[in-house]
């Protein structure tokens, strides 16, 4: 079982009552108010009863409310010390006429990189990386803003293994990368709002096909993730007028990072013949 309340709640968010689902949304958009005060004044300004935030502790296999909560805190107490120290720089440069967008941007970054590390499971990302190690084929699904971090997945990843490959690209067929496919293959989908739809019927025909599916996405309300087999939710928070993709890179290269280190001398050995072809082919400049 994933030891974090917001791997469960990704997990198991399609299956909740709306009841339950209301009372999930408002302690995803309010940890530190569920943390600090008491359950009837949660209840009473989220509209949700009290019951239905005990029902909701014990649908994600918690004890009881209290014990879901003691994990909010025990996260929100790590990063006081984190943001407090960010707070106090940004208002010391503002006040040294040095405060910037940048630097807000840079701030709410290493907020989002903070809010991942607290609450990823490296048990679940091991795990992950295994499946996928092991798999026939690896394929990579991406949309809209998503795209190029797929594109960038499948460029690490060529340096490494020679099954992973892009299940649409440039015109070529999503069902034709999806023909085939079934529990000896995985599947990597990176989808955030405006969700696709063709993303979401990808994950879900890959899982009737009994494909292991990997999912990145940034909100627990995401429709893919009942499909997916393993979960991901990357903080986006910017002051940009777009949503931050620097967590989303950070787990994407993470991923093969730890992949590389599983597969060992294999991957390796890989990576120094794609150097030398590419040498071979004057792709790189090499003096």
């Amino acid at each position: 079982m994933d030891s974090t309340y917001e791997t469960r709640l990704s997990a198991r968010y399609s299956d909740l009552s709306d009841t339950l689902r209301q009372a999930a949304d408002y302690l995803a958009s309010n940890p530190v108010d569920v943390a600090s005060r008491t359950l009837r004044s949660v209840a009473a300004e989220s509209g949700v009863s009290p019951a239905a935030f005990s029902r909701l502790a014990r649908a994600l296999d918690y004890t009881d409310f209290e014990e879901l909560r003691e994990e909010l805190r025990t996260k929100i107490g790590r990063r006081v010390k984190n943001f407090a120290e960010r707070a106090e720089r940004l208002h010391d440069q503002h006040h040294e006429g040095r405060a910037s967008f940048v630097d807000a941007h840079l701030a709410a970054c290493q907020s989002n990189l903070q809010t991942f590390m607290d609450g990823l499971d490296l048990g679940s990302l091991e795990h992950a990386v295994d499946r996928v190690s092991a798999a026939r084929k690896v394929m990579l699904l991406g949309a809209l803003g998503s795209t190029g971090v797929v594109e960038y997945l499948s460029y690490m990843a060529s340096f490494c293994a020679d099954n992973w490959m892009m299940a649409s690209r440039m015109g070529a067929s999503l069902g034709g990368g999806m023909a085939g496919l079934d529990e000896r293959d995985a599947l990597i989908i990176v989808t955030k709002p405006p969700f696709s739809e063709r993303t979401i019927q990808a994950a879900a025909l890959a899982q009737q096909q009994g494909v292991y599916v990997v999912l990145i996405t940034d909100t627990h309300r995401c429709p893919a993730l009942k499909h997916a087999s393993a979960r991901f939710i990357v903080p986006t928070d910017s002051p940009h007028f777009y949503s931050s993709y620097v967590v989303t890179i950070f787990l994407v290269e993470a991923f093969i990072g730890v992949l590389v280190s599983r597969t060992g001398p294999t991957a390796r050995k890989r990576i120094a013949e794609v150097e030398a072809a590419n040498r071979v082919l004057a792709e790189v400049w090499d003096q």
